[in-house]
């Protein structure tokens, strides 16, 4: 093994020379150029079905290194792998997964090691198992406590998913979102960003990334130019923002600006939006539409305003290439190359692996790109150039060292540092420090005694009265929407003297389930629900104002984007927000979630309520 390290420093440091267009005595040749492009990929092996028909869809999860993959990695000295949920089921199998990934790019011509990747944002948008991880209650929640903690939580809580990764092997995630949700109506981003503020936002962002990447792990910051003011979710459609040049360098562009300018600015992921004001050239759709070209592919966005402009040095990457937001109006080639011709060093997600069938793709695509470049589509130097920034950057972080330690000795560590005791206690402190009080008192009734709560599924129930653990004050019980109906649950609330209803707004995107594999499944469910969504907030309104008419205490937690709260302002008494509603099932089936326990803590008196809101909730007059 330790001759196996020495090789790789000896080939890594050619590489590094080789590509800087230095070594004169060498011509720069179409398999150095190869090299360089397959570096700048970086692929999804969430499913893998070694034995399917190549017309069947494969939902197998991938979750231990097959042959055929690993060759495809050793072969073309892949740059990147991003790994999901999917794969992810233990401690001991992600390490040994992990570990099986970079010895196969090990085993490489250039035995450059592997980005291995992951979102693994906190709160909403999390891969690693709750059960076994720390999962936090997100960036929101974060923004919530910067009136009291400045940016305390950013840095433990970075610092946590940093140590966390890096145990596992990975070296890559792609958090935070430093995005200005300003728009109240954001499908995709809502909790997912700090706040309103552009300092704020830039501040957590920026000792977010900076604590990450202490612990070995190298931060994205998302989504350049910003998705904080859309009113679509790039994963199902192409959004536009439509502000004038200096709006956008306040707001939009202000938190990326500000990591940059502190140096802590290492990777950046571009986002699938049109921004006329910053470059609004056409291109023809593969369904023949003229449209505006997208932020990921705009060269004026990505190098002349992005690289020249604001000096950024880093890497940049793209947002999944499979989103619709791409998808629905670029091959996966031109995709590709049109990202590369912007100015983007790495494709993210480009085309799917599924079963041995999709693996010559990655040859396909090589060759395509390969003979783009030395045709002069696709600019010789800058592909370098390129290739020398994400060498550089697997070099200053040292990546070499990944598999530095036998597997034995790196689950050991794993055991040690994965959700110990340490990092719950910050996980715990978030969401107590977090909940913040919009209306009322935001405690129960001294005189209340049965208590009726309405969730969004059966486990936020269950999670709930966890909280409430046993308190033989109160007579609880519970319903849901997915099994319970209007009707039932207003008979319940007669008999009570509390009714809460937890809401959760908006619905989910595909990247909270994982990507754009899950759309389909998402679509699917919203449309077999027995209570529909339609009828969600109408319904939830008439029962709150009829507890509240009937003299009851009605209280709404807003379990998400406490936007939510304005519509339901006149018809409580009482409106708490948790910014989340993770929750996680243990060896013994009990459900739990931290914000559960932290809002049931306030409203039995036990804690206050200190968060304070990080965007703006109108209240009715």
């Amino acid at each position: 093994m330790a001759k196996k390290r020495s090789l790789f420093v000896v080939f890594f440091g050619i590489f590094l020379f080789l590509i800087a267009g230095c070594q004169t005595s060498k011509k720069i040749t179409e398999s150095d150029i190869r090299v360089a492009l397959a570096q700048k990929l970086m692929l999804d092996v969430r499913y893998y079905c070694p034995t399917n028909n190549k017309n069947q869809t494969c939902t197998q999860p991938l979750t231990k290194l097959t042959g055929d993959l690993a060759n495809m990695i050793s072969n073309t000295n892949l740059g990147g792998i991003i790994l999901f949920s999917d794969n992810l089921i233990s401690p001991e199998q992600i390490t040994h997964l992990t570990y099986d990934l970079q010895n196969a790019a090990q085993n490489s011509s250039s035995q450059i090691p592997l980005f291995i990747s992951v979102d693994q944002e906190g709160g909403r948008v999390v891969r690693l198992p709750r059960e076994h991880a720390t999962s936090f209650s997100g960036n929101m929640a974060i923004g919530a406590t910067f009136a009291k903690h400045q940016d305390k939580f950013a840095k433990e809580v970075g610092q946590v998913l940093g140590a966390e990764l890096s145990v596992l092997g990975f070296n890559v995630n792609h958090a935070p979102t430093v995005d200005v949700n300003v728009n109240a109506q954001n499908p995709v981003i809502n909790v997912r960003s700090f706040g309103e503020n552009v300092d704020l936002v830039s501040k957590l962002g920026t000792s977010m990334a900076e604590a990450m990447q202490q612990q070995n792990v190298i931060s994205t910051l998302k989504h350049f130019p910003g998705h904080g003011d859309t009113n679509v979710d790039s994963h199902t459609g192409l959004p536009l923002v439509s502000h004038g040049i200096e709006r956008i360098t306040k707001v939009e562009l202000a938190p990326f600006q500000y990591a940059i300018d502190k140096g802590i600015a290492k990777m950046i992921m571009t986002a699938h939006i049109q921004y006329p004001s910053l470059d609004n050239s056409k291109f023809v759709s593969k369904s023949g539409e003229s449209m505006t070209l997208p932020a990921t592919m705009s060269r004026k966005i990505l190098t002349d305003l992005l690289r020249n402009k604001m000096k950024f040095d880093g890497v940049v990457i793209t947002d999944a290439l499979d989103m619709k937001g791409i998808s629905d109006y670029f091959s996966e080639e031109e995709a590709v190359i049109n990202t590369f011709a912007a100015g983007a060093d790495i494709a993210l997600m480009p085309f799917k692996i599924r079963t041995p069938h999709d693996l010559s793709k990655l040859d396909v695509l090589l060759d395509k790109l390969v003979a783009a470049t030395m045709n002069g589509r696709l600019d010789k130097q800058e592909v370098i150039t390129s290739a020398k920034r994400i060498a550089k950057l697997k070099q200053e972080f040292n990546l070499s060292n990944s598999n530095k330690y036998a597997i034995d000795k790196k689950l050991i560590k794993v055991n040690k540092v994965l959700a110990n005791k340490a990092h719950k206690k910050i996980e715990t402190e978030l969401a107590l420090e977090s909940v913040t009080l919009i209306k009322g008192s935001g405690t129960l009734n001294p005189t209340a005694k049965r208590i009726h709560i309405l969730m969004p599924d059966e486990n936020k129930c269950k999670a709930t009265l966890h909280g409430f653990g046993q308190n033989h004050q109160y007579q609880i019980s519970c319903s849901d929407f997915i099994t319970g109906t209007f009707q039932q649950v207003w008979q319940d609330s007669k008999n009570a003297d509390v009714l809460i209803v937890g809401s959760i707004f908006p619905s989910q995107s595909p990247v909270e389930m994982g990507g754009m594999d899950d759309w389909p499944e998402i679509r699917k469910k919203l449309k077999s629900l027995t209570w529909p969504k339609s009828n969600r907030v109408g319904d939830i309104k008439k029962l709150l104002a009829r507890a509240k008419a009937a003299g009851k205490q009605s209280v709404l937690i807003s379990l998400r984007a406490p936007y939510e709260a304005s519509q339901f302002y006149d018809v409580t008494t009482d409106i708490l927000a948790t910014y989340s509603y993770n929750q996680s099932t243990n060896k013994e089936n009990d459900v739990s979630g931290v914000a559960f326990e932290a809002v049931t803590q306030i409203l039995m008196g036990k804690r206050e309520a200190s968060g304070k809101l990080p965007v703006t909730v109108i209240k009715p007059q």
